[in-house]
């Protein structure tokens, strides 16, 4: 009930509970509990929540130097900055970086990010990045493979190269089904080639063609519920270019 208020992703939800900033009818609330939204009332730091009405759904085109999240300590812009709706409680589904631009998706539907974001439905997510130096044949079968980062051995990957884009600049496109933190990044430089440019083009089918950095749309109908089919069929796997 929490994340379909728009509190956050269910992941989010479980650490307000486990963190003891939850209440259920004034008790302290526990993981797993069954609650009526019609009879039970939900504290969250003592606000109330409701369900809404309607979920709403935007896909932003996210520019450099805005944070992915609700908040930030240190007062940098912030992606919800960028889609001033009234009324409605949006949070990022996932995170790019400061300096990272492309696709992200906001709302305040907390199942659909669940479904989006958690590694088990494994929904790929593309990336152009533009590297210092030429990555040989066999780095990009290597980053295909899997690369043994500090976390843990990541998921076979799509790297195609794409060519060069001057003497020193190689720009490759790199589809992944994880979401480990500043992933294209530290795969990059433990190959030795380090990003200068990183954008994210697709999450899934959904893509930025049309808008500019800063700019977003609201999702069709058609283009919610074939998000949310998306854990019940196998995803199509982005073509990989040699």
């Amino acid at each position: 009930m929490m994340a379909r208020a728009g509190v956050g992703s269910r992941r989010c939800c479980e650490d307000l509970i486990q963190g003891g900033r939850v209440r259920v009818n004034g008790e302290i609330a526990e993981l797993g509990i069954k609650v009526d939204p019609l009879k039970d009332k939900i504290l969250v730091d003592g606000k109330g929540i409701t369900l809404p009405r309607k979920h709403t759904y935007v896909l932003l085109y996210k520019p450099k130097g805005c944070v992915s999240t609700v908040k930030d300590p240190q007062g940098r812009p912030k992606v919800t900055d960028l889609v001033p709706l009234s009324g409605v409680r949006l949070f990022p589904v996932g995170r790019l970086d400061y300096q990272t631009s492309g696709l992200l998706l906001l709302t305040d539907d907390g199942e659909l990010a669940y479904l989006l974001t958690h590694p088990k439905y494994g929904v790929w997510k593309t990336y152009l990045v533009l590297v210092r130096g030429k990555p040989s044949p066999a780095i990009i079968q290597k980053m295909r493979e899997g690369l043994p980062l500090e976390d843990g051995r990541t998921a076979p990957a799509k790297v195609s190269f794409l060519g060069m884009q001057s003497q020193d600049k190689g720009l490759l496109e790199i589809s992944l089904r994880e979401g480990r933190k500043r992933q294209v990044r530290r795969m990059c430089e433990w190959v030795g080639h380090p990003v200068l440019d990183l954008e994210r083009k697709s999450v899934a089918f959904l893509n930025i063609k049309g808008l500019l950095p800063g700019e977003y749309r609201f999702l069709t109908p058609k283009e919610v519920q074939r998000l949310k089919r998306i854990p019940k069929r196998k995803e199509t796997i982005p073509r990989q270019r040699n």
